[in-house]
């Protein structure tokens, strides 16, 4: 079979008949975000580090799509890009991931059983700010309920490394299709910004401040009065500031240049004169340097349900359970009256309002069938907690709550029942 090659990026005409321009959809959201520069390096003050995340969807020309959601053409993803100054990388607390052991797979294949911490000052993880983000990621990943033993960060070797990276981890998931890229961490450099400052001629760099000035002789541009000032007119001060300001003397003419007010104008040679000038400098423009967490949002979802599925035999049955973690659970109570009849099936729908009333929770109301049955389909999807209205409630105010995953049960105070889910205490009641 010959060999070809294909563009995985989709192709399309952007506008009608012979003005239609070629584009592309994109493959990634990240360099909307580099093209944002200038507007994010405003709204973060002028100040790095600073990052920004962008959620949506990606397309890609994939030859053969398979494994469910694993692999698709049209998929979700979430990415942040952090900005940092090379020489002057942000300094991170490790402190709190210190013992805690993660699997590691390095470049050279081999499997080791290492704190985040620990891995970087051994030279395994070669940037802080790579390191800092494969710990959130992992905290990220349990939290939402992830199996931990299911779970390894993979370095990139050197002939599988994106060009334009200097180090990179993927966070990889064990389920039914073995393990999955679906977290992947990665140091860019400055490739982005400078590909795009070279092909839009926009500055797309930081200001780096020096502690000292420093007195330079330079060469360079200014206006030419007679010139300028009639084509540009009250925005010629503004176009002399600009070429000034220019860090390197352009060769060829006409140029773009960008203003501060944020136009752009076009500078022909007549505009200009070259000149000597001894300035005090302050500092420097530089292009940043971005580490870029990218997270497969489907290929999550699928390993969490994958994760959280679980079939065990009860009472001689099959029993199916869903074990997601509350934060993502789409319902987190079942409130059920053991009969809906002597003032129970009241007394729980006026407990599922309240605690539908309360922010962050939402539960739902079933009083139909056994309640050996209703509390199969809470468990089938995924509620975590079952609070159970029967007789006691009636004369002392309590009720039963049942945590899906032991099965064990306590009794509470209905007034309670609300704020101690929401905030978490309720797993004090099973310890």
């Amino acid at each position: 079979t010959a060999i070809s090659s294909q563009n995985l990026m989709f192709n399309t005409v952007i506008g009608g008949g012979k003005s239609g321009r070629e584009g592309f959809l994109r493959p990634e959201t990240a360099q909307g975000m580099f093209t944002n520069f200038p507007s994010l390096y405003r709204h973060f003050r002028q100040r790095l580090p600073f990052g920004a995340v962008q959620v949506g969807k990606g397309y890609r020309n994939e030859i053969s799509p398979r494994q469910g959601m694993i692999r698709l053409r049209e998929f979700n993803m979430a990415e942040l890009e952090y900005f940092i100054d090379p020489e002057a990388e942000p300094v991170h607390d490790f402190s709190i991931w210190e013992n805690l052991l993660i699997t590691l797979v390095s470049d050279q294949g081999e499997e080791i059983s290492q704190s985040i911490p620990a891995a970087l000052n051994g030279g395994v993880i070669r940037h802080a700010t790579v390191a800092y983000f494969m710990a959130q990621t992992y905290d990220f990943l349990i939290a939402v309920g992830i199996d931990a033993t299911r779970l390894r960060f993979r370095q990139h070797q050197k002939t599988e490394m994106a060009h334009y990276a200097s180090d990179c981890w993927d966070a990889e998931i064990l389920g039914s299709y073995g393990w999955v890229e679906c977290v992947g961490i990665a140091h860019r450099g400055c490739y982005d910004l400078e590909a795009h400052e070279v092909a839009s001629g926009q500055r797309l760099r930081a200001w780096r401040q020096w502690s000292q000035p420093i007195e330079v002789d330079k060469e360079v541009l200014t206006t030419v009065g007679a010139k300028a000032g009639p084509a540009f007119r009250d925005m010629a001060g503004l176009v002399k500031e600009a070429l000034e300001a220019l860090e390197e003397i352009p060769t060829e003419f006409p140029i773009e240049v960008q203003l501060s007010n944020g136009e752009v104008v076009t500078v022909e040679s007549e505009h200009v004169k070259h000149h000597r000038v001894l300035k005090t400098v302050n500092g420097e423009w530089y292009l940043p340097h971005v580490v870029e967490p990218a997270f497969g949002i489907d290929r999550i979802i699928w390993h969490l349900i994958d994760h959280a599925w679980c079939e065990v035999e009860k009472e001689g049955q099959d029993y199916s359970v869903m074990r997601l973690a509350q934060i993502i659970a789409p319902i987190d109570v079942a409130v059920l009256p053991l009969f809906e009849k002597d003032g129970m099936g009241q007394l729980a729908d006026g407990l599922n309002r309240t605690i539908c009333s309360t922010k962050g929770l939402f539960s739902y109301y079933d009083g139909s069938g056994s309640i050996g049955r209703r509390y199969a389909r809470a468990d089938e999807v995924g509620v975590p907690w079952c609070v159970t209205i029967d007789h006691q409630s009636l004369e002392d105010g309590t009720a039963t709550i049942r945590q899906r995953d032991s099965q064990q049960q306590t009794r509470c105070a209905l007034a309670d029942i609300a704020e101690i889910i929401v905030s978490g205490k309720v797993m004090q009641l099973f310890t």
